[in-house]
C-alpha cells in the first residue's frame, strides 16, 4: 500500500458548514488513505486576514444560507438545526474562547486525536443542534465531560485555554491557514507529491476525492460500499 496522504482540516466550530465538513471527512478517514490532521483554528481572524466578508452580513445570502443548511443536514445525515439567533451567536458571541479551549485539548492529547475530535463535535452540537452556549467555561466543562475526558483533564484543559501558549498556538494555525490562501472555513489541505491542494467547503470531496487518487462514494461511504 501506498503511505498515506496527509490531509490537513482547518475549521472553526462557529461555522455550520464547517460540522458537514468534519463529519465527512471524518467518515471517509478510514475509507481513504490518508493522515487526517485536525487543525483548529479562528475564523475570525481568517476573515479579518484575508479581507474577507460573512455570508451572514449579506442578507440575500444569509437567506440562502438557511435553506442551504436544511439542505445539506438532510443530505448529510448532520444534526444541524440554526439556533433562534445565529446572527447573535455567529458575530456578537463568537467562538474564540471556545476555539482556544480545542486547542488545549488537542495541545493535552499524547495518545491519537479522540479527544479533539470528539470535543469538537460537542461544541458544534451545542451551537448548531441544541442551540446552547458555547461563550462559558461550564458550557466547555459540559461538552469536554459528553466528549469523554475526566475531570482532572477538563480542568486543565480550561486553565490551559486562557494560557499565552494556548492563545499563540492558536494564532499560528490561523495564520498558517492564511499562508495557505485561507479565505473561510471549511478548508481542506490535501498534500499530494510536496503540494499542498486547497480545496474549500463542504461540497468538493468529489474534487478531493480525484485529486488524491480516491473515490468518493456519496457522504455515508460506508453505506455506499455496502451496496457495491
Amino acid at each position: 500500500m501506498t503511505s498515506k496522504k496527509v490531509v490537513e482540516l482547518f475549521y472553526d466550530v462557529v461555522s455550520p458548514y464547517s460540522w458537514l465538513g468534519f463529519e465527512i471527512i471524518c467518515r471517509y478517514r478510514n475509507v481513504w488513505n490518508i493522515n487526517l490532521k485536525f487543525r483548529p483554528a479562528f475564523l475570525g481572524g481568517i476573515m479579518q486576514g484575508a479581507g474577507n466578508k460573512p455570508p451572514g452580513l449579506v442578507p440575500n445570502k444569509f437567506a440562502y444560507m438557511t435553506k442551504d443548511l436544511h439542505r445539506l443536514a438532510n443530505y448529510f445525515s448532520v444534526p444541524l438545526h440554526p439556533p433562534a439567533d445565529p446572527f447573535e451567536v455567529m458575530f456578537q458571541k463568537g467562538t474564540l474562547s471556545a476555539m482556544r479551549f480545542v486547542t488545549a485539548v488537542q495541545h493535552m492529547e499524547t495518545d491519537g486525536d479522540k479527544q479533539v475530535e470528539q470535543v469538537s463535535r460537542e461544541l458544534w452540537r451545542r451551537i448548531w443542534s441544541e442551540d446552547k452556549d458555547v461563550t462559558k467555561p461550564e458550557s466547555f466543562s459540559e461538552a469536554a465531560k459528553k466528549a469523554g475526558l475526566s475531570d482532572d483533564e477538563i480542568e486543565k484543559a480550561l486553565e490551559l485555554s486562557t494560557s499565552q501558549e494556548i492563545k499563540d498556538k492558536l494564532k499560528r494555525s490561523t495564520e498558517e491557514a492564511l499562508n495557505y490562501g485561507a479565505f473561510g472555513f471549511p478548508m481542506l489541505i490535501c498534500h499530494v507529491d510536496g503540494k499542498p491542494e486547497m480545496f474549500f467547503g463542504s461540497d468538493r470531496f468529489e474534487l478531493m476525492a480525484n485529486c488524491i487518487g480516491e473515490k468518493w462514494l456519496g457522504p455515508n461511504p460506508d453505506r455506499s460500499a455496502s451496496r457495491l
